[in-house]
């Protein structure tokens, strides 16, 4: 007999740690880990000041509302209803512990077991891995060479089971920003054919666009298909105290809710009012913050000439992460370990992030730069051109 677990793979980033055991790295090529899209500075000073402060009330160490505190989803639902240039009320949110169970909760409100959910390829693992345990299918949609998909290829994948399509934007792995008309395409079909449309936007703080990312708010039904996801993680640092959001039809949350109180009861206390101070008093620090990952990011591609000479190509680059192609006859999931033990690189194979009967991702790799500045970037990419392995096609200098 097969349990929910042992329908699914090994947490990825978990695996990549253990390439780790036994290499020790010399002080002239240090580690540089480029595995995981999670910051590992701790919040700032004034927010752990804030944290310290709400430590003191006696209700923070209580159980608290299952769908999160009041106040932190009011001004939520104010921020977001402003930033996307639309409305959505404090009673369209819910606090969760973190973005992925976020995703957990709405894939268990509205799928049941043998039910279909369209990803994107490359798709987030433990959003694969979480369909797999529900007994939900995940049907691969491929994004093609730019990485972005296309509401039309989606329409042939739709089946009397499908129940959503689910898109994460700016892209994990991918590191692409989804143009606003393809989220308005996807949005139009899931509501012709109707199904939900999930939208992970874990990463938003970070997208490089100044105005709205999408106008899906904007659409006084919007609540009728859309679904949004959202993380305090990467925007105030606050990993390890979990918390995300749903923004959603009410009557879903009523859902959502049994879910929740089942397992967590709820959000963590400490953590929503970390959230809710760093929502009311960080807008500045955020905005700094959003510019080191852009100057991150325009690194990539000033550092990219000196692998792409040696056959790499940048498939996408945004928020946290970079997409590349290699050039080399092995497969990724050889190479990936290999990368640790020779120059001291550890990223995640393409294959992570695609079935196991997509070839493509045997070429991939995810390098996720939360925590590489520009220097280190130019010495990642140092390393990546110093590897002489074998090619799979010979290579023209660019």
């Amino acid at each position: 007999m097969t349990s929910r677990t042992q329908t699914t793979f090994a947490p990825p980033v978990m695996e990549a740690r253990r390439w780790l055991e036994g290499v020790t790295f010399p002080d002239n090529q240090p580690l540089i880990n480029v595995s995981q899209a999670a910051p590992v500075d701790p919040p700032p000073a004034p927010l752990r000041a804030a944290m310290a402060d709400a430590l003191e009330l006696p209700e923070t160490h209580l159980y608290g509302p299952v769908l999160g505190l009041p106040a932190l989803r009011a001004e939520l639902s104010a921020q977001w209803s402003a930033h996307y240039q639309g409305t959505a009320t404090p009673n369209q949110i819910a606090i969760t512990s973190g973005c992925n169970q976020a995703f957990a909760a709405t894939i268990t409100a509205i799928c049941s077991e043998g039910d279909e959910v369209i990803l994107p390829t490359p798709w987030y693992f433990n959003h694969k891995m979480w369909l797999d345990m529900c007994g939900v299918t995940a049907v691969a949609l491929s994004a093609g060479a730019d990485l972005i998909p296309d509401a039309e290829a989606a329409r042939t994948l739709i089946t009397p089971r499908t129940r959503a399509i689910s898109l994460v934007t700016p892209n994990n792995p991918g590191g692409v920003e989804y143009p606003s008309e393809t989220l308005s395409d996807f949005l139009a079909l899931a509501r012709e054919t109707g199904i939900k449309l999930i939208v992970d936007e874990t990463y938003r703080d970070f997208d490089s666009r100044s105005n709205p990312p999408h106008n899906l708010l904007a659409d006084p039904n919007w609540d009728d298909t859309l679904i949004q996801l959202y993380s305090f993680s990467k925007a105030y640092r606050l990993t390890g105290h979990r918390v995300g959001a749903i923004v959603a039809n009410a009557a879903l949350l009523a859902e959502v809710e049994k879910f929740l109180d089942t397992v967590a009861i709820c959000p963590s206390q400490l953590g929503q009012r970390a959230a809710l101070w760093g929502l009311q008093n960080l807008s500045e620090w955020l905005a700094g913050e959003r510019d080191e990952i852009l100057d991150r990011r325009a690194a990539i591609n000033d550092y990219m000439p000196l692998i792409a000479a040696k056959g790499w190509k940048l498939m996408g680059c945004g928020a946290y992460f970079a997409y590349l192609e290699h050039p080399f006859a092995e497969s990724s999931a050889t190479l990936a370990p290999k990368l640790v033990q020779e120059i001291g690189v550890l990223a995640l194979p393409g294959t992570m992030f695609m079935p196991e009967t997509a070839p493509s991702g045997a070429r991939q790799f995810r390098v996720a730069f939360a925590n590489v500045d520009r220097a280190g970037i130019e010495t990642l990419f140092t390393r990546l051109a110093s590897l002489d392995w074998p090619l799979a096609t010979p290579v023209h200098a660019a």
